[in-house]
């Protein structure tokens, strides 16, 4: 008889505390790209003034499908598609920039995890850019 209106007070009870409580916490949360593809240009390293150095390079994936009405894998590949997607690579950690400098090769195939930045530049005719980089932690 009492069972329930005391669940549902607590329920409340508890649904305010963890509303309190995840207003004070910090969440934590993830950001993760694992890419597999080709280097599209040997890498760069560059330098600002003040800064540390990064080694910047492309590297292109692929997403292929058959269009079509049959799904079954058939020795006729039909209408296959293809995508490609070019993504910028900046390695700033020290030792992995330096290996991706010397070792990374323009049509190499490589395995990149690192996490996304969005980021804004100004152009040489200064006009303000939107850029998309890969930050990389672990490359080649």
């Amino acid at each position: 008889m009492f069972r329930r209106p005391v669940l549902q007070v607590f329920h409340q009870f508890v649904r305010r505390e963890s509303e309190i409580a995840s207003s004070l916490v910090l969440e934590r949360s993830l950001n993760r790209v694992q890419l597999l593809g080709r280097v599209g240009q040997d890498p760069v390293m560059r330098q600002v003034e003040g800064k540390n150095p990064v080694t910047i390079f492309s590297l292109a994936t692929n997403e292929m499908w058959r269009s079509g009405e049959s799904e079954v894998y058939q020795m006729d590949l039909g209408d296959v598609s293809q995508k490609t997607t070019w993504h910028r690579i900046s390695v700033f950690r020290p030792g992995l920039r330096d290996v991706a400098y010397q070792y990374v090769k323009k049509g190499s195939r490589i395995y990149v995890e690192g996490k996304v930045d969005y980021g804004e530049y100004t152009d040489k005719n200064n006009v303000r850019r939107q850029a998309t980089t890969i930050i990389a932690v672990n490359c080649c």
